[in-house]
Formats: structure tokens, C-alpha cells, sequence
């Protein structure tokens, strides 16, 4: 029973741990994801080692599928409440509204807009905003406040160059490497 508990266990962490990995390896941060591996490859080996050990004990066994099920759960809701990365926002609104623009814009979103052709011709206006992820919420609740109706498309970009949100993501990095280089 105790080897149930600790495959049980192990995999409760084994999955999160797969699942921050996998999230880091896309997001490009090679190091974390690294570090992760390794962490993983020991949860894994420990894991599958004591399941191995005895294939006829079923509770071993059922304790690795049921850990590792509730593992995806737990990683899937670590990875929502971390939202590393960013999100670009598109909404698609009826006509122009200046209050919700100056309002997403005093919350520190950086929006802007365009008017845009729907179909028979139909005049639309668009607002685009790339956000950290953790902000994505708020985001779609400000319009939603302001305009119930909007379309609001979101999705992760690949890369960025140029435009405000590089230029805030190298102002954190220098302020990361002037706070890194004090403390060394």
C-alpha cells in the first residue's frame, strides 16, 4: 500500500512538472525547461521503477493511471494561474467607441484601432492589444462592460519584434539584470 502511495504522489507531480516543461520549451526558456527535465526524468524513473518491480501488483499500477490523471488536472489549472507568456487580443465591435479605448488604454493595455469592411460592406471597427496572459481576463471583461455584443478573438503569438510591448518586456529585462548584478 505504501509503494501505491508514493507512485500515487510521484505522479501528482510528475505531470505538472511534464506539463511546465512543456510550456517552457515553447515559450523558448530553454534553461527552466532544462531544469524541469531533469526534475521530471527523477520522478519518472522512481515512478516506473517501484510500478516494475512487481507487475502483479494491480494497485501499483492503478495508483500510477490515477496519479497521472489527476497530475494533467493539477498541471492544466498550475499553467492557468501562472499564464506565462503573452495573448493578442482582437475585438471586433460595431462602431467606434472612444470610452472603451481610453479606458483599456488608462489600464495600461496598449490597443489600437482600425476601422474595418464586414460583410455587405458593412463598417466595423477593430481593436488589437498583445497583453501578458495573466491580463487576459481583464481585459476581455473591460470590453465586455463596454460593448456586451464584441467579437473578441484571442491567441498567442509566436514572436514579436518592434512596438510597445517589446520595448516593456526589454525595460524588465534591464531592470532584471541591474537587480541580478546587485545582488551578486
Amino acid at each position: 500500500m505504501l509503494q501505491a502511495l508514493i507512485i500515487f504522489v510521484a505522479q501528482l507531480l510528475f505531470v505538472p512538472v511534464l506539463t511546465l516543461r512543456t510550456i517552457m520549451m515553447v515559450k523558448g526558456m530553454k534553461e527552466k525547461a532544462a531544469a524541469m527535465g531533469m526534475l521530471e526524468g527523477i520522478i519518472y524513473v522512481v515512478a516506473l521503477g517501484i510500478v516494475f518491480s512487481d507487475l502483479s501488483n494491480y494497485m501499483n499500477m492503478i495508483s500510477y493511471a490515477l496519479g497521472f490523471g489527476i497530475g494533467v488536472y493539477i498541471g492544466q489549472i498550475i499553467e492557468q494561474k501562472l499564464a506565462i507568456g503573452y495573448v493578442t487580443i482582437e475585438v471586433n465591435i460595431m462602431q467606434k467607441n472612444e470610452d472603451l479605448t481610453n479606458r483599456l488604454r488608462e489600464v495600461g493595455f496598449s490597443v489600437s484601432t482600425a476601422e474595418v469592411e464586414g460583410m455587405n460592406e458593412a463598417r466595423r471597427y477593430r481593436l488589437d492589444c498583445t497583453a501578458r496572459r495573466d491580463r487576459e481576463k481583464e481585459f476581455i471583461e473591460i470590453v465586455s462592460k463596454y460593448e456586451p455584443s464584441a467579437f473578441i478573438v484571442s491567441y498567442e503569438p509566436r514572436n514579436f519584434k518592434g512596438g510597445y510591448i517589446t520595448k516593456a518586456m526589454k525595460k524588465r529585462k534591464e531592470k532584471f539584470m541591474r537587480s541580478k548584478a546587485k545582488v551578486s
